[in-house]
């Protein structure tokens, strides 16, 4: 399924604004001697639903060299309340304002500082200055880059698929072959030879016995699971061809233990206004206002499930190991129905542990003394996860 045409917005109101915001951010750059912070690139996810950095337009114009259109201090009042401006008269906002509709833009908590922040990094071409591969410092781990630079999960998961589905026909055919085998050795007797029916039944236990075995070690997992959803909804399309942040939708996943599916109301902040896509047309989005006018929650499946005895917080991962959300749920932002790429098994999560590294900076790590010490006399490099516990029993499970 390919869901190609879906114009994922964001709330109207904070696509306008953010699309002037940024639009209007040109000139600010000109006068900017602010140092830029990585919380920019945070503060930049709620602007992605609306606008690209060089990717043209969506909602909002593309706000490449948006930074050099302004005045800056007009663009930051306009930021915070662009309808304070819009209402006093003033030609550009009002200008603005009726260009996009008349679609009134939010006001935005953002301080004067944390705007020069969001325009810094939209005069950076969307990337956080002076930063390589990660804001945090913490280098990518080899399972990390893998996950990311692969794609094709789909195709790879339709083909293991296929291969489970003929691991079962296999596993029928060799009982099958032990039946006859059993029969005609004690009751028909065709094959005047026993040991043609010993090899038949020793063939087919060895065969089973891999099945079994392999079957055993997959047991409570669910690698390639990818089941039907109540609406037919493309993360290629949102967070691919639009690069909605995956925490816009999942906001709880930095602050709590649930990543969170989004309810209807996140959904309508952008299909309030986008109510039509290119492939499904209105029949999938209706299904949105149905659930919204019935007071009813979207029924998604969950696609990534872990034992019961397993504990999991996203909040810990993702905020404090900065761990990308492609390192455990593969290249979403390329699959048009989410799919459990990874095994998500113990030992896969021990691999992770053993060879990621974690920013020792951290005033977190501050009462772990002798890992400090161990960096400084040299006996280590770089501090992995294994070093803070990352292979206690009781860490994931108590």
């Amino acid at each position: 399924m390919h869901i190609k045409g879906i114009v994922f917005r964001k709330s109207l109101m904070s696509k306008a604004l953010l699309t002037i915001v940024l639009f209007v951010s040109s000139l600010l750059f000109s006068v900017n001697v602010h140092g830029q912070s990585a919380q920019a690139e945070a503060n930049f996810a709620v602007c992605r639903a609306c606008h690209t950095i060089g990717g043209g337009k969506l909602v909002g114009p593309d706000l490449k060299g948006v930074t050099e259109k302004m005045d800056e201090a007009w663009l930051i009042k306009f930021i915070q309340n662009s309808q304070s401006l819009v209402q006093a008269g003033d030609p550009e906002a009002v200008k603005i304002f009726e260009e996009y509709n008349k679609i009134p833009m939010p006001p935005h908590n953002y301080s004067d500082e944390q705007v020069k922040d969001i325009l810094l990094y939209i005069k950076n071409g969307g990337k956080v200055a002076g930063a390589a591969e990660t804001v945090t410092g913490v280098e990518e781990t080899h399972v990390e880059k893998k996950a990311i630079e692969t794609g094709g999960e789909q195709l790879v998961a339709e083909g293991k698929r296929e291969d489970i589905r003929h691991m079962s026909v296999t596993f029928i055919v060799m009982v099958v072959i032990i039946v006859i085998a059993l029969v005609d050795l004690f009751i028909t007797k065709i094959i005047r030879y026993k040991w043609i029916h010993t090899v038949l039944i020793l063939i087919a236990l060895a065969v089973i016995s891999e099945i079994v075995f392999r079957e055993a070690a997959a047991l409570g997992r669910q690698q390639y699971y990818q089941p039907d959803q109540p609406i037919w909804f493309s993360h290629k399309v949102h967070a691919g061809q639009n690069r909605i942040d995956c925490e816009y939708c999942h906001f709880t996943a930095d602050k709590s233990m649930y990543a969170g599916i989004p309810p209807v109301k996140v959904c309508m902040n952008c299909h309030s206004q986008v109510k039509k896509g290119k492939i499904t047309g209105k029949k999938e989005i209706a299904k949105i206002y149905a659930a919204l006018k019935n007071n009813k929650p979207i029924e998604w499946v969950k696609v990534h499930n872990l034992p019961d005895h397993v504990y999991f917080n996203h909040a810990q991962h993702v905020k404090v190991g900065k761990v990308k959300c492609q390192s455990c749920h593969g290249h979403v932002e390329k699959m048009d129905q989410i799919i459990q790429v990874n095994t998500l098994s113990m030992g896969w999560c021990m691999d992770c542990h053993r060879t990621r590294n974690i920013d020792i900076s951290n005033k977190f790590y501050d009462k772990y003394t002798k890992l400090h010490d161990k960096i400084k006399n040299g006996e280590i490099v770089k501090a992995t996860v294994i070093d803070i516990g990352g292979e206690e029993c009781s860490q994931c499970h108590y």
